[in-house]
């Protein structure tokens, strides 16, 4: 059983549906999961928000966020994660934005910013809300490849961490 699939029966034991935001991915991270079989169970929807105008307009990702700290960066992440969590009635929301390459930017080639939400646990409580920066290396599509597997291995990672059951490995 390979990293995706174990993460799959992680989620399927726990009962965890699945709504991502994806930028830099572009559909890869739900792409990534829906290969492996029964995922259809796993998966609520995914957005795929390239633009600024599409996080904003689709996830209510801030102007004021997007000018204050960039396309790449964890606070965009997250709110992309939130938008994508109160549109959808899936457990957890996983985001990702980032760069493949420095053609444009000052922030270096393979930099992905991630953030995860999740719902579970009492139906009054804040969710919780994780995110992170790691930086890939590779062609564009390998960092992208790379970037999709990440969020999916980290989300029964942090699950885990929330005393959801134990580290899938």
């Amino acid at each position: 059983m390979n990293a995706i699939e174990r993460v799959a029966a992680f989620m399927h034991e726990h009962g965890l549906t699945l709504v991502t935001a994806e930028s830099c991915t572009a559909g890869l991270i739900a792409a990534t999961l829906a290969d492996v079989p029964g995922a259809g169970s796993l998966l609520d929807c995914a957005f795929v928000v390239y633009s600024p105008e599409a996080k904003a307009r689709c996830l209510g990702v801030s102007a004021r966020t997007l000018a204050r700290h960039n396309l790449t960066s964890e606070a965009v992440a997250r709110e992309m994660a939130q938008g994508a969590s109160r549109k959808s009635p899936a457990l957890v929301a996983i985001s990702n934005t980032g760069v493949t390459d420095s053609i444009d930017s000052d922030i270096p080639a393979g930099t992905q910013c991630f953030a995860w939400v999740f719902k579970a646990g009492r139906a009054d409580a804040a969710p919780a809300v994780y995110s992170e920066t790691r930086r890939f290396s590779g062609s564009r599509n390998g960092i992208r490849q790379a970037s999709a597997r990440y969020a999916l291995v980290r989300l029964a990672e942090y699950y885990a961490g929330l005393g959801g059951g134990p580290n899938p490995g």
